[in-house]
């Protein structure tokens, strides 16, 4: 019989783990188990979503998530997988950053007082406590040398031109004491984290070890990366951050859908709740219809279902349809920005927009005509729009009842070029 870790592996989500005997130890009973994030911004972003998933699963099979978000750590910085120190970050922003990350990891796990109710921790609690002398002698005595600088990001962060700072190189200790605290105080026996931080888990787990005589355990999941073998959540247009503040549920959907054949299968198995028989049905239409893209439609719809919710989804539904030309109503200006981020706009004030502006003057405003004899021409023709809906008359003036959200017009040339007009004053 499969345990949950051969299920694991099926999807692609095991890349290291410490001992074969995890699997067996997961279909004993509950397993409480840890991840951690340190608060670097005040909001995760798709990229971290893979763990979150991980935890999800883990959960509803019946273990116990224990999620720790950094205060302490979060001072230090991790240095694997990084090229050069972080700058470090004021008190009053890892706060801040804090509370973001809780926010948002409550809407993806339960923290109901079930057994295997999700518990959010901040290490600051524990690591805070400490004195230099103190940490020094009850964990750095714990460490060697040999064995720290022997830890693959260490070494390549030395042996780099950036170096690694002495603050720097004892963040293995601090993510150790992490793992020990919560055994003693959770009962927790597995953390969980990405492939740059198998050599934090591993010190964890020898540290438990030392201190406790017990046996712990560490589980990596693959890092994830595009078919170009970049870092998966970064556009052109920046990080796709869980926020829909941030990241408008339309640019995750549209970031999600634009995911190359080469990988959307790997982030169906990471991202998705899919079944394994639904994931190879939906390789199989990539060779038969791969222009339908129905495997980057269904991880579109899921991932976005899943971190925002069906209001989030059919949102990014309705935007990606007024982008394809359907008529705008009922929509903000967080709406617009976020559905035409990349379109150019032209400004004009309150005061022109409400004394009324000749359709084939303002369109020969934007960057979509050269001149207005060419917008007459378009608007002739049925090639100009406003708001999505054909200008057909060549003497329309344009004015304040017109907006199509607060302060937002949108022109359009055929089918796709867009140009905003942002009203100021």
């Amino acid at each position: 019989m499969q345990t949950l870790l051969d299920i694991f592996r099926d999807r692609g989500l095991v890349e290291m783990v410490s001992d074969e005997v995890l699997g067996a130890e997961l279909s004993k009973g509950c397993v409480p188990f840890y991840t951690g994030y340190d608060p670097t911004a005040s909001s995760l972003q798709i990229g971290n979503l893979f763990a979150i998933v991980t935890m999800r699963r883990l959960q509803e099979a019946g273990h116990k998530p224990v999620v720790i978000v950094g205060g302490a750590t979060g001072m230090i910085g991790d240095p694997s997988g990084k090229n050069a120190e972080r700058n470090f970050l004021t008190q009053e922003t890892i706060e801040q950053n804090v509370a973001g990350i809780r926010a948002q990891l409550e809407t993806y796990l339960d923290f109901s007082s079930s057994s295997s109710g999700a518990v959010l921790l901040n290490n600051y609690d524990w690591l805070g406590a400490f004195n230099f002398i103190e940490f020094l002698r009850d964990v750095g005595k714990r460490f060697r040398m040999g064995e720290m600088l022997a830890k693959e990001s260490v070494k390549r962060r030395i042996s780099s031109e950036a170096g690694l700072s002495f603050t720097e190189f004892t963040y293995q200790m601090l993510q150790a004491y992490d793992f020990l605290h919560l055994y003693k105080t959770h009962g927790v026996r597995l953390q969980i984290g990405g492939g740059d931080q198998w050599g934090n888990i591993t010190a964890g787990i020898d540290l438990v070890r030392k201190v406790e005589g017990a046996q712990v355990f560490g589980l990596v999941i693959p890092l994830v990366v595009d078919g170009q073998g970049k870092k998966f959540g970064k556009s052109e247009g920046g990080t796709i951050y869980l926020d829909p503040n941030v990241t408008s549920p339309y640019q995750m959907y549209q970031y999600l859908l634009n995911s190359d054949d080469a990988s959307v299968i790997t982030y169906l198995k990471y991202y998705t709740f899919l079944s394994m028989d639904d994931i190879r049905q939906l390789e199989e239409t990539i060779s038969e219809n791969a222009g339908a893209r129905q495997a980057q439609k269904t991880l579109a719809e899921e991932v976005v279902r899943f971190t925002h919710g069906e209001d989030g989804l059919q949102a990014a539904l309705r935007a990606t349809r007024v982008f394809f030309g359907e008529a705008i109503e009922n929509l903000n200006d967080a709406d617009l920005r976020g559905i035409f981020a990349d379109v150019p706009s032209v400004e004009v004030s309150r005061e022109q927009l409400a004394a009324g502006i000749g359709a084939i003057d303002l369109l020969a405003m934007t960057t979509l005509f050269s001149s207005k004899s060419e917008a007459r021409r378009s608007i002739q023709q049925n090639g100009a729009y406003l708001n999505n809906l054909p200008l057909k008359e060549i003497d329309r003036v344009i004015t304040i009842a017109d907006l199509a959200s607060e302060t937002t017009l949108v022109l359009r040339k055929g089918k796709k070029n867009y140009s905003l007009v942002r009203i100021t004053g």
